[in-house]
């Protein structure tokens, strides 16, 4: 009988041990857990459906509630009330991310708004509103959560442009809020080495996204209103936004290059993502011009010689990295 009772025991603790329910519960403590910010459309939508489908617990962040339901009804998901212009939006994401218990290995910094007039005539509310989301962002959120960062030696991503490198006539503020961010990941890169936290940008160029409707719907209602004031050359643009977003292609390139920035042993500290090879020419050519014009006529300039001496360098640097 005692041994009847005890085989019985044993069963039953070897099944507690054993069953789906108690393995699943093991394997979502080792699940690795990323917030992505503006998580609702376009690239942060993708980012989340992509590192949810591959082994990541996505805290996806959005503010409106219905995008919120519709996020926490994907697998691997929870929505997170998050507006990044909101501190204490920011302090509650943390305050939950700490409580789920899994810590937290990346964070995808997605949320951005474009700009809606010109620099020369345009508004400084404008200037306002793209800096508080698409500069100070990343920076409030990346402040927020580094300390998890700290503890899983995780990453922090920004999403950047190719807006970042080059500087149209139509969209200066938010060609100034790119530019920013890239100084942002350089210097949060400096400030973090050694730590084990790693920081990159995924850069893309024009997909489609939810972003130039938006970025349309703002431009008209202030031009409507007498705010800004729109060339019909720029009007007509943003009145056939829609059209122009459905003949992108999706950006699920940029979902990729997330995944590897989270994934790689050695992943790298720029990703460029360009549709197509016009844009991805175009990016490189800007940031060379730049380098051309610093370098010409200046009294400490290099050479040609020097120039592909350097370049030589900077090539065999970044292959051991």
């Amino acid at each position: 009988m005692n041994q009847i009772l005890t085989r019985t025991f044993v069963s039953i603790v070897c099944a507690a041990i054993f069953s789906p329910a108690a393995v699943f519960a093991d394997d979502e403590v080792a699940q690795k857990a990323v917030l992505i910010t503006g998580a609702s459309s376009g690239i942060g939508l993708k980012a989340t459906e992509k590192l949810a489908a591959n082994g990541f617990y996505v805290y996806a962040g959005a503010r409106k509630e219905a995008d919120l339901k519709r996020l926490d009804a994907m697998d691997n998901v929870s929505s997170v009330r998050l507006d990044v212009t909101l501190q204490e939006d920011i302090d509650s994401a943390v305050a939950f991310v700490r409580n789920q218990g899994r810590g937290l290995y990346g964070v995808v910094n997605n949320a951005g708004v474009g700009s809606i007039s010109l620099l020369a005539t345009g508004l400084e509310s404008d200037m306002d509103f793209v800096f508080d989301v698409n500069v100070y962002g990343p920076f409030r959120v990346n402040q927020a959560f580094l300390p998890l960062l700290d503890e899983s030696d995780g990453r922090t991503a920004i999403i950047g442009s190719a807006s970042g490198t080059i500087a149209r006539k139509s969209s200066g503020i938010y060609s100034m809020s790119k530019f920013a961010v890239e100084a942002y990941t350089d210097s949060l890169a400096r400030e973090v080495a050694g730590s084990g936290v790693h920081v990159g940008i995924v850069e893309p160029g024009g997909f489609k996204s939810g972003f130039i409707t938006e970025r349309a719907a703002r431009a008209l209602a202030a031009a409507n209103k007498g705010e800004i004031e729109l060339p019909a050359e720029e009007r007509a643009r943003h009145e056939d936004a829609a059209a122009r977003s459905t003949a992108q292609r999706e950006p699920d390139e940029v979902a990729d290059a997330i995944l590897d920035l989270m994934t790689a042993e050695r992943p790298k500290r720029r990703y460029m993502v360009m549709p197509n090879e016009r844009q991805a020419q175009a990016v490189i050519e800007a940031a060379m011009r730049r380098l051309v014009q610093l370098n010409h006529d200046q009294p400490y300039a290099y050479d040609r010689e020097g120039l592909i001496a350097v370049l030589d360098e900077l090539l065999a640097e970044i292959s051991k990295n």
